[in-house]
């Protein structure tokens, strides 16, 4: 693989590695405990959902760059569905499977710059993917964050 392709790799391994650490960290019983909101209104997340949203995120980019599938995975990342550590971390690898799947699109550094439907706007590939992984590696930190209530934990930088 190119420098560039190898660069953008290595920055989305970081983050599926750091989500892995981070879940390992997290116990069972506080994976979705949520901090009281301090504003009537304002709505609160828990770690555990923060970190399933960091990995859709990357979900949605991947699926969106190699099949034209730009919804939401929403529906199949609910807490209902991704009950407890052992079914996220099960999502964690699937994701990062769907990730190594899309790598493989990437035959050259030109193919970053190709432009493609995003889901409306013609977007170059290189563009979605630092917005994506922008969008996650923030949704893992503010996870970082809620945990930092009840662990002694610092974001673990690889």
């Amino acid at each position: 693989m190119s420098p560039l392709r190898t660069s953008l790799d290595r920055q989305f391994e970081g983050l599926h590695l750091r989500s892995i650490t981070f879940l390992d960290r997290l116990p069972e019983e506080r994976v979705f405990w949520k901090p009281t909101a301090i504003e009537v209104g304002l709505e609160t997340y828990s770690a555990g959902e923060l970190l399933i949203r960091s990995a859709a995120a990357v979900e949605q980019t991947f699926g969106g760059i190699t099949r034209r599938l730009w919804d939401d995975p929403f529906e199949w990342t609910l807490p209902e569905e991704l009950s407890g550590r052992k079914a996220i971390g099960e999502y964690l690898g699937e994701v990062r499977q769907t990730r190594l799947g899309g790598f493989k699109f990437f035959r050259e550094d030109s193919d970053l710059f190709r432009l493609i439907p995003a889901p409306e706007d013609l977007s170059p590939i290189i563009d979605i993917l630092l917005e994506a992984l922008g969008c996650a590696s923030h949704l893992e930190g503010r996870a970082h964050g809620v945990a930092q209530q009840f662990l002694s934990i610092r974001p673990n930088f690889l």
